[in-house]
């Protein structure tokens, strides 16, 4: 059958047959125009796709510039446009304005305004009162208010990754990365609080945890869009203590909710000269001119957050979705021309003058001479909405000092603020850092208190307030589980070995146990560090105390019984009682990485002889089981037994060889090993296919003969793994194993190897 025809027009304007291609029948049967189109669909899409690669490799390569080239023309060319797949864009354009601007890399928090020792109650993400503490997965802590609004993606000390604070609907669409296993856990149980930091913030700071309920309830007010209220709380609240910097930030949102965004940038500019490397706040003002219509200076306010904390995961959305509105082709008011980018409209028939920043710059590595230049300031305009929003927008800049007619022009880390407003905000700040000192009736110093929350009095610390509830002692290596509650690292393990459970709460840690993280509670160690250092000592002599009973390999040794084991041999163990998880933790944090393999013995428990195991590698299985690798040691004698902690212990002393002087003895030491050697050679060649091969799985292929008969206080290696193998009764390889004569070593293996090559003949 002929393939159909096709009309078209020939240059003379008269229309004549042409065949249709080979292979798209069914499209041109129904008709050509839709086969065509889809053809042509497909085409472009694998062109955008091409692009958005190559603008995303531009931007991972530093090439600003030609990453947005790409980018925009992806989005001509029909590519939907989803602010998720532009962080990579995002990253270039924060390393970008780090470079110009002189920032540096490091994402730890700076110090606030009143540091010091305040600083150990202080949350690492808002740098407030560290109120409702909340242990995270990496070992610090943060207020629950941070973790709640998802502020940030990482931890600012470590940048472990925080855990969402509930299961976020693009994790399902394949947007958002899932989070392990014990993220998943916390942010179900909804952040639990760390019930001894609580009680000691509670304790120690009564009035500072009654304020920082008081901003919780102005969050929840704000959160619920109720601005008149949360504004009328948050000015009362200030009021009572005008230095609270959450508050401010609480009654700038309120303002910015009520559309007052002069008022709330004034707040916002307050709190950065007090702050001026808070990224919250860049966050926050940015927000505002956001909503007030100055698309290019609420950009680069959002640049300096992620420039002072690239981890900071809601101003990498707002840029990601600003760079996703300017680069639609309905928002293009022409193409890039030069090295620069300009004219680029926020919205339809809207001038936005691109910020320079976006400028090509060279490659990370050599950077450009003019990336130290000052910055030129960016022009902007609010977009079109209600009056009530374009007047307050415009009024933004009425203020006592100069300002510019058309929109904020200064968004650099300095906030424009009045003299007046400088000198309160300056007193304030010098009010903060003011020291207290609590004077007796006979005119010394009883107490001397740093800033808002610094050293404690005495009569309030209390060492049973860091006492494990499992061990009753001073807290060793604090650790934190998802539930709150707080066990030295050792007693918390203990337990998980015979159930995966909370001792207190009884909520299950499965996924605690699954993760095996057990990071140190960071703050809580840090405070006994600072208030408890003698008993800190105290506590830490008796661990190593303990330790150095368990590291001793002569001495209470501990005893796995289970099977025979021979030195040089591999014994792959699965371990999954709780006695013998904690002897084989126990060996591995000593740092011995040893432990005695003994057979049963119905009258003593285990047998008089053994083999030490030295550990090479351990795989922990999600529910506490292990599967161990080792390989055999020195030989042993038990001198005396003994039991710890459910598990056996020995007293032992090693067995070696007794060595052969005489050389003639020698040189028939060496004819009888040749002998068996040989023998042991053929019956291994001989065994079947089946038998061999697991063999080989099992414990690899026989050592080779050795030189030296003598170099090893066990003698040749071969020798125990052919014992290991050989299908012999444990008792008469027990009687091998405690033998310290190598030639009647021998000569038994020999006795052996005769009877099972008589049975391989028969």
């Amino acid at each position: 059958m002929s393939s159909p025809a096709v009309a078209r027009s020939s240059p003379g304007g008269s229309r004549e047959m042409a065949p249709a291609p080979q292979g798209r029948g069914r499209f041109w049967e129904v008709g050509g125009g839709s086969g065509l189109r889809l053809e042509r669909a497909a085409a472009e899409s694998e062109r955008w796709e091409l692009l958005l690669r190559r603008g995303e490799l531009l931007a991972l390569g530093g090439h600003l510039k030609g990453a947005l080239e790409a980018f925009a023309a992806a989005l001509r060319r029909g590519a939907p446009a989803r602010p998720e797949c532009l962080g990579a864009l995002v990253d270039c354009l924060v390393f970008n304005y780090r470079l110009r601007h002189g920032l540096s890399w490091s994402a730890a928090p700076a110090a606030g305004a009143d540091g010091g020792a305040c600083g150990l109650l202080r949350c690492l993400g808002c740098r407030g009162f560290l109120s409702e503490p909340v242990t995270v997965p990496c070992g610090h802590s943060y207020c629950r208010r941070c973790l709640r609004r998802e502020l940030r993606a990482r931890c600012r000390l470590c940048r472990d990754r925080l855990p969402p604070a509930t299961a976020s609907a693009t994790d399902a669409e394949g947007t958002a990365p899932r989070p392990p296993p014990l993220a998943a856990a916390i942010a179900a149980s909804d952040f639990r609080t760390s019930v001894v930091l609580n009680h000691l913030a509670e304790k120690w700071f009564p009035g500072q945890r009654e304020r920082a309920r008081a901003a919780g309830r102005l969050g929840e007010l704000l959160h619920q869009g109720r601005y008149r209220e949360a504004l009328a709380a948050a000015c009362e609240a200030l009021r009572a203590e005008p230095s609270d910097l959450i508050v401010k930030i609480y009654r700038a949102e309120s303002y910015a909710g009520l559309q007052e965004f002069k008022a709330a940038i004034e707040d916002l500019n307050a709190v950065l000269f007090q702050l001026p490397d808070w990224p919250e706040v860049y966050f926050r003002k940015g927000k505002v001119l956001y909503d007030a219509g100055f698309l290019g200076d609420a950009l680069q306010l959002f640049l300096q957050c992620l420039a002072l904390d690239e981890d900071f995961a809601p101003a990498k959305l707002q840029v990601q979705k600003i760079l996703c509105d300017l680069l639609l082709p309905e928002n293009l008011k022409e193409g890039l021309k030069g090295s620069s980018w300009s004219s680029l409209p926020c919205t339809k028939n809207r001038p936005f003058d691109f910020p320079s920043v976006m400028e090509e710059s060279q490659s990370p590595s050599e950077p450009s001479p003019k990336q130290s230049e000052e910055i030129p300031e960016v022009t902007s305009e609010p977009i079109k909405g209600s009056l009530n929003r374009a007047q307050s927008a415009q009024s933004i800049n009425s203020t006592e000092t100069p300002a510019r007619e058309d929109c904020l022009k200064r968004v650099s880390s300095e906030p424009v603020l009045s003299v007046q407003e400088k000198g309160v905000l300056l007193k304030r700040k010098l009010s903060l850092l003011e020291q207290d000192v609590i004077v007796n009736e006979d005119g010394r110093n009883k107490l001397k208190k740093q800033g808002a929350y610094g050293d404690i009095p005495e009569e309030l610390i209390d060492v049973s307030d860091f006492e494990c509830s499992l061990c009753m002692r001073l807290f060793f290596e604090p650790v934190t589980t998802p539930c709150g509650h707080s066990f030295c690292k050792n007693c918390l393990e203990r337990c998980l070995d015979h159930a995966p459970y909370c001792p207190l709460c009884k909520e299950s840690l499965k996924e605690y146990l699954a993760d095996r993280r057990y990071c140190v509670t960071q703050l809580l160690e840090e405070l006994i560090v600072k208030y408890l250092p003698d008993e800190l000592s105290e506590r830490k002599k008796i661990y190593d105390e303990e330790t150095a009973e368990l590291s001793h390999l002569t001495k209470n040794v501990p005893i796995f019984v289970c099977t025979m084991a021979y030195p040089t041999v591999p014994c792959p163990l699965h371990v999954f009682e709780p006695r013998y998880r904690l002897m084989i933790r126990r060996s591995i944090q000593t740092g011995t990485k040893q432990f005695g393999m003994c057979v049963s013995d119905t009258q003593n428990s285990f047998a008089d002889y053994g083999c030490m195991l030295q550990i090479r590698n351990v795989h922990f299985l999600p529910d506490g089981r292990s599967v161990v690798d080792t390989v055999g040691g020195k030989r042993f004698r038990v001198l005396k037994r003994g039991m710890k902690d459910g598990y056996c212990t020995a007293d032992i002393e090693y067995l070696e060889d007794v060595k052969v002087e005489d050389e003639d003895e020698i040189k028939n030491l060496r004819e009888l090993h040749d002998l068996v050697s040989s023998q042991a050679c053929s019956w291994f060649q001989n065994l079947r296919d089946r038998f061999r091969s697991q063999i080989l799985q099992h414990f690899g292929s026989m050592p080779e003969r050795e030189e030296n008969l003598q170099a090893t206080p066990n003698g040749p290696a071969w020798c125990w793994w052919l014992l290991a193998v050989l299908p012999v009764d444990p008792r008469y390889q027990l009687s091998v194993l405690s033998m310290k004569s190598l030639k009647e070593r021998l000569t038994k293996i020999q006795h052996i190897l005769t009877y099972f090559s008589r049975d391989q003949s028969k």
